[in-house]
Order: C-alpha cells, then structure tokens, then sequence
C-alpha cells in the first residue's frame, strides 16, 4: 500500500495529509518556532551600542531565523520519513527550502513528486488538493 504524503507548508505552520492506499487520510499540523519579528520588546529600531561598537540586531536575527527555519524543516521530514511519495506546496520561500533540504536527504531520494506555489487555504482546501494530487 502506497503512502502518499502532501506538505503545505509556510514558516507558521506545516500541514501534512498522508493517504494510505489513497482512501484513508491522516491530518497533522507541525506549528512552527520561527520567530517573524526582527524587532523584540527590549530592543530598539536602532540595534544596540556597547562603546564605540554598534550591533544590529537584524543580523542576529537573520541567524536566529534561519537555524530556527532549519529545526522546523527537519522536524516536518522526519514527520514523513515513512512516505512513498511527496507533495510540497505552499505561498512562500518555505517550500522551496523545504525541496533542497529533500534533494540533499539521501532518504528521500525520488520521492518528491512536485512542489508547487499555493496561497493560504483552509484545511478542507489543503485536503482537497492533495487528493486530487494524487488521484489524477
């Protein structure tokens, strides 16, 4: 029995809808610690000062995103590492992160059918187009 398995994903969340043998479907959602603010509550818009040395925050929090961005990719494939088939959609960058760190896993390997750009959608919608996915 195939598992097939559909990946809408953004930096907020990952849902993911497996079809077993292509009827049975199983909804999860990964919710997502990448923090989207580059400003926090006890930084200012300037960065902060130590002496003669400015910092940036937003170089900080480049690199805080971007490790944080990694954790919730390899979060989400060790969620289908069972999968047969993959699915990757989704409205931004994600998804495209998401398919190189697929084409680097040798786990992977030919199991990425498609990624394709998909603007926010509801559950039932995200459901709707995995099955029609993988139905046609």
């Amino acid at each position: 029995m195939k598992r097939q398995t559909g990946i809408w994903i953004d930096t907020s969340k990952a849902i993911i809808v497996t079809l077993e043998g292509g009827k049975d479907e199983k909804i999860s959602e990964i919710d997502s610690d990448v923090e989207n603010n580059v400003y926090h509550d006890k930084e200012g818009n300037k960065g902060t000062f130590s002496g003669g040395h400015h910092g940036n925050s937003e170089s900080k929090f480049e690199n805080r995103k971007k490790e944080q961005l990694d954790f919730f990719i390899k979060e989400v494939l060790s969620y289908v590492k069972g999968a047969d088939e993959l699915f990757v959609f989704g409205p931004a960058e994600t998804k495209i992160r998401l398919e190189q760190k697929i084409q680097d896993e040798k786990l992977f390997a030919n199991k990425l059918k498609a990624v394709e750009t998909a603007d926010k959608m509801t559950l039932n919608e995200i459901v709707a187009k995995v099955k029609k996915f993988y139905v046609s």
